[in-house]
């Protein structure tokens, strides 16, 4: 029995579905459901929980990060710059070119797939599968670091270019004010406070990683019980849901591929293309869903927003993983000659 656990969690792990985004879906199914208890405000609402444990989970997240690692890593300045050129330039342009192909009807759909576009790496992922790919991993901790801190910044600047109250029914100004205050002074308290409880967060790191993840999955539930409260989702159809999906794929293979080859014009070495090629592709559903909270509030069209979010995070655990797979066979593969620089 025991085995057969273990065989049905590798398997749905190699199709992209882990427990969390297993929750996240029942989640999104409960609140079409049982919409009542996301819709309810007040100081002690799930909205409100959800608020305070935003700020909760940016604090601890800053007092994983160490100051002397974050500046110990900034020698591989090139590399860093093509990660969050990647990150931050490369893929909202992605989706500006094909803006004006885009029907009217799915403007909302191309909104949310503009925000995933918007958003900073993932870390804690990212960090996994460049060690898999024996990577830079130190390199791929600077990066999905910094890009966390960047996109508090450059997520909402890019999201202004849209957001508007006929859009979002929302005033965007002070969005920026609001995700300093309730992210990234977070972050900074815990960076300051690493010296003396950093040990003990990263010790307890999964634990962390649980609350995370619980914090997120309400946000994603608020978030659609109003989309469905709302009937955000009545003009969506399957056949545009499955489109979306095979978009989203295009989009994560058109960056890989433009990265490899940046990669082989800058002359990266091996390690340094595995951490471009990971860091720079892949998008982090953490910060999705935590920034919308800011930045939708409780507006009816915040599930549309994630769900591009939540169908990458889907495609992007698959691809990179299986991709992961497949450079750390070739790195084993190699002959040692091949692997171990010799002396001149």
């Amino acid at each position: 029995m025991k085995q057969t656990s273990l065989s049905l969690k590798t398997l749905l792990n190699k199709v992209g579905l882990d427990g969390f985004l297993l929750a996240l879906l029942s989640l999104i199914l409960l609140a079409y459901l049982w919409p009542g208890p996301g819709l309810v405000t007040g100081p002690a609402s799930l909205g409100s929980l959800a608020n305070y444990g935003l700020s909760v989970v940016f604090f601890f997240y800053g007092l994983r990060l160490s100051p002397k690692e974050l500046r110990e890593g900034l020698s591989n300045w090139r590399l860093h710059l093509l990660v969050q050129a990647a990150t931050f330039v490369l893929f909202p342009l992605l989706l500006l070119g094909v803006r004006p192909l885009v029907p009217s009807q799915a403007d909302m759909l191309w909104l949310g797939t503009f925000y995933l576009a918007a958003l900073p790496s993932t870390v804690s992922s990212s960090v996994v599968m460049v060690s898999m790919a024996r990577g830079n991993i130190p390199a791929a901790i600077f990066n999905a670091s910094i890009s966390s801190l960047l996109g508090v910044f450059i997520t909402p600047l890019w999201m202004a270019l849209f957001l508007s109250a006929d859009v979002s029914g929302l005033d965007t100004s002070g969005i920026i004010l609001k995700l300093a205050l309730q992210v990234l002074a977070p972050v900074l308290v815990g960076i300051s406070l690493h010296s003396y409880f950093g040990d003990w967060a990263l010790r307890h790191k999964k634990q962390l990683r649980y609350f995370d993840q619980s914090v997120i999955l309400t946000i994603v539930y608020t978030s659609f019980c109003h989309s469905f409260a709302g009937h955000v989702f009545d003009q969506l159809s399957a056949m545009q849901i499955i489109l979306l999906g095979g978009l989203l794929a295009l989009l994560f293979f058109t960056a890989y591929f433009i990265l490899s080859a940046v990669a082989r014009i800058a002359g990266l070495q091996r390690e340094e293309r595995v951490t471009l090629l990971f860091c720079g592709s892949k998008k982090s559903i953490v910060h999705g869903t935590v920034m919308s909270k800011v930045l939708f509030q409780q507006s009816s069209v915040a599930g549309i927003m994630l769900l591009p979010i939540m169908m990458y995070h889907a495609l992007q655990l698959l691809f990179v993983s299986l991709i992961a797979q497949r450079m750390a066979r070739a790195v084993e593969a190699s002959p040692p000659l091949q692997r171990v620089p010799t002396e001149s």
